[in-house]
């Protein structure tokens, strides 16, 4: 097991890295002390990781399960409200703790909840996809959806710890792993070139899913979200260079309907839109551009708008976004593999033609 650290005072928590830590009895009881706690967690994570989680807090502990349904589609107020019902339905007080076993709708729900319970009771965060642990459980984003737009709902709460058990991937349908490469390729675009050719390189064994590679682009993804978080808690500055593409994957899972794409299958569609557009911006040349597309289509995923998704949509819809300011929508475009700037001061024929690309 390898442990990271979230630096922010106080408040300062672990991410704990390895193999067979839902079975870690000692561990689990350290990072779940509550005598109360409430286990959120949904219909496909509940009958592989369910058990073994609650064996370990057998004992003192009064264990409370929510299963929610599966997908970004339950990612709403009504699914929030439920958890608030079952805490207040079993008496929970504020010395409770939340924790969140699933991807990244479980943790980002679930996480709001433990922030507005009471006004915050504890929170542990054990993500089962990669992309939970590669990126939603690391930092402390909570949020729910609203039909007129993505994570418009929410809070910046911090969990007390994260447990990252790495065989949960092995249960990992391959289309949800292959989102949650998008996520680790963000990375190495962002602030990380080393890293995004080390990618390249690995990229075969990646989804062959060798343990001493998966191992090493979740501590590495991890260390740099944890890296970001201290220096941006809030997202006033350096952590919105974490949304390479986002801007345009929210837009794009609003217009088809949540659920329809995944979040990391729309985020890897707006990164390479987004690279398209740095390249028009004159920023980066097309062989970056074609690199990057590239090890996207290799990880089997989407590299363009869907064609039911017409212009006009996409860009209504980013237009509800939280990143826009004085009506402009800010995007984070590359100014070099493994460099990238938050800017709204762009030609606005680049961000059309973009969105106008087949």
């Amino acid at each position: 097991m390898m442990t990271l650290s979230v630096e922010l005072g106080p408040r300062t928590y672990p991410i704990h890295i390895g193999l067979n830590l839902l079975k870690d009895r000692a561990l689990v009881r350290t990072l779940i002390p509550a005598r109360q706690v409430m286990v959120v967690t949904n219909t496909v994570v509940a009958p592989l990781y369910l058990r073994a989680l609650t064996d370990c807090l057998v004992g003192s502990t009064v264990v409370h399960t929510l299963v929610l349904p599966d997908g970004e589609a339950h990612k709403t107020l009504a699914s929030y409200e439920k958890i608030l019902s079952a805490m207040l339905e079993a008496k929970f007080d504020r010395s409770c703790m939340v924790v969140a076993l699933g991807g990244g709708v479980v943790g980002d729900v679930a996480g709001f909840a433990a922030a507005s319970y009471q006004r915050g009771v504890g929170l542990v965060q054990v993500p089962t996809t990669l992309l939970a642990q590669v990126d939603s459980s690391v930092g402390g984003k909570t949020a729910v959806n609203h039909p007129l737009g993505k994570n418009m709902i929410g809070a910046f709460y911090q969990p007390q710890a994260v447990l990252i058990d790495l065989n949960t991937l092995e249960t990992l349908p391959a289309r949800e792993f292959s989102a949650g490469l998008a996520e680790v390729v963000k990375v190495g675009l962002i602030s990380d070139y080393e890293f995004f050719c080390w990618l390249e390189a690995n990229r075969d064994r990646l989804l062959a899913r060798e343990p001493a590679v998966i191992t090493y682009a979740v501590e590495r993804s991890c260390r740099r979200k944890a890296a970001v978080v201290t220096l941006d808690e809030r997202e006033t500055g350096a952590r919105a260079l974490l949304n390479l593409g986002h801007t345009f994957g929210h837009g794009l899972e609003n217009v088809l309907g949540y659920g329809v794409w995944l979040h990391g299958e729309a985020v890897a569609a707006g990164i390479c839109m987004a690279a398209r557009m740095s390249q028009r911006l004159g920023y980066i040349d097309a062989g970056a551009v074609h690199r990057i597309v590239a090890l996207c289509a290799h990880f089997g995923l989407p590299t363009t708008r869907p064609a039911r998704v017409s212009p006009a949509q996409l860009l209504a819809a980013m237009q509800i976004d939280k990143k826009a300011s004085d009506g402009r929508i800010r995007l984070v475009l590359l100014q070099a593999l493994g460099r990238a700037a938050l800017s709204a001061d762009y030609a606005e024929a680049a961000l059309h033609a973009t969105l106008s690309d087949p």
